[in-house]
């Protein structure tokens, strides 16, 4: 992310998945859209900072501590400071498709 970007802090925008630790959920190279003012709560998928990097893991909270989990476990999970290191929540992963979808022939 970029400092001098044109977008307000709080408006949503889109990464792309880079690396296989959200795996099977997430694949690399898809799109996912981050909400910076997004409900932080735990279970939901986080774009956070760790080791001066931004991550994208599942936020867990237990007895008031941050944790990152990745969905692949091959990767660890990490300790963070709290909600200051979260910088957006996942809404949405942009051109995935709903299961209900209808199908037209």
């Amino acid at each position: 992310m970029e400092s001098g970007s044109a977008c307000a802090e709080s408006q949503p925008f889109a990464l792309r998945v880079l690396g296989d630790s959200m795996l099977p959920e997430f694949a690399e190279g898809a799109i996912i859209i981050i909400d910076p003012a997004g409900v932080i709560r735990d279970g939901c998928y986080v774009m956070a900072e760790y080791n001066n990097e931004y991550i994208f893991r599942q936020l867990r909270i237990v007895d008031d501590k941050y944790f990152l989990q990745p969905l692949n476990d091959l990767y660890d999970t990490v300790e963070i400071s709290g909600q200051d290191a979260i910088h957006g929540v996942i809404t949405q992963q942009a051109g995935r498709r709903r299961k209900d979808r209808k199908h037209y022939k």
